[in-house]
């Protein structure tokens, strides 16, 4: 497994290269991801990813969530997401890509669920697209011609991971559904700045009852905490993948005030934003649950 040698500087973002993109896609290893030998912190993502684990066990911790890992689990991975992989021979697949590798095709990645354990012929399909998109991507390097073949390569995959059976979800009602999608959006362009459902519900033209019932049939919380756990998201991802100070994260989040910041966190996750940094170097058990929708409701971004 291939590892990095150093931590990235102080607030860099941006994932080490995978081998050679073809139309700003690529293939690599586990390993190529992580900030440093054994994965000492959690990095942020830059990039849509799926990752096939290939071999061995351990734990991969994706926005704080541990999922268990072995040959055939697949995880979906979106920018501005934390990941961490722990257990010393845990290998795997990464494919790349970013926004513009599939314009113009029919495919919508947020319908792929984002952790599946595969089996049968469902981990066969899916191991042999993986390979032979990792092959053509390595072998076609830096031939133009070649974009085409991986973008719809990609495509077919994504469009067979949406397929999957689901494993037995509530069905929600495609109303609840879709008012769910739209607030996720708002949201996620303006969670820096408001976290009163008043205003999301007057963008969105109804009313904080709606709102709230379609959280409620989604996730099983109110609109309010929805929002709120957004907000605790993001400063938990920047308080373990970053080094940036802490009242400056909670400045950029709406917190003028240091104190105020604190407050919300604690309230939010159970620790204190210095605790939760100070921890970052191991698992560390929060209560950050990240909603999202159900993989047959119509179109629309889940919150990142």
């Amino acid at each position: 497994m291939v590892t990095t040698g150093q931590l990235p500087p102080a607030g860099r973002t941006d994932l080490p290269p995978l081998r050679p993109a073809v139309d700003d896609i690529s293939t690599g290893s586990l390993g190529e991801l992580a900030p440093g030998p054994g994965w000492p912190r959690p990095v942020l993502l830059d990039a849509e990813l799926l990752i096939l684990v290939t071999g061995g066990h351990g734990t991969a911790e994706l926005d704080f969530r541990p999922l268990p890992c072995r040959p055939g689990a697949l995880l979906r991975a979106r920018p501005g997401q934390v990941l961490r992989c722990l257990g010393a021979q845990l290998d795997a697949t990464v494919v790349r890509w970013g926004a513009g590798a599939l314009r113009g095709l029919d495919v919508d990645p947020d319908a792929v669920p984002t952790y599946r354990q595969l089996a049968g012929e469902d981990e066969d399909a899916v191991i042999s697209e993986v390979t032979q998109l990792a092959v053509d991507a390595d072998r076609h390097a830096g031939v133009p011609a070649a974009a085409a073949l991986l973008r719809h390569q990609l495509a077919v995959l994504l469009l067979r991971l949406s397929l999957l059976p689901d494993r037995g979800e509530q069905p929600v009602p495609r109303a609840e559904s879709e008012t769910f999608r739209r607030l996720c959006r708002e949201v996620e362009r303006d969670y820096r700045h408001t976290r009163r459902v008043e205003d999301y519900a007057a963008r969105l033209g109804c009313s904080v009852r709606t709102l709230t019932r379609a959280c409620l049939a989604v996730t099983g919380r109110s609109a309010k905490q929805v929002i709120d756990e957004r907000v605790a998201l993001q400063a938990s991802r920047l308080l373990a993948a970053t080094d940036e100070p802490i009242a400056r994260i909670g400045r950029r989040l709406g917190f003028p005030e240091p104190t105020n910041f604190g407050r919300f966190f604690t309230r939010e996750v159970g620790v204190s934003p210095g605790a939760f940094r100070a921890a970052r170097e191991r698992p560390v058990p929060v209560r950050l649950v990240r909603p999202r929708p159900p993989a047959d409701a119509s179109a629309g971004p889940t919150m990142a």
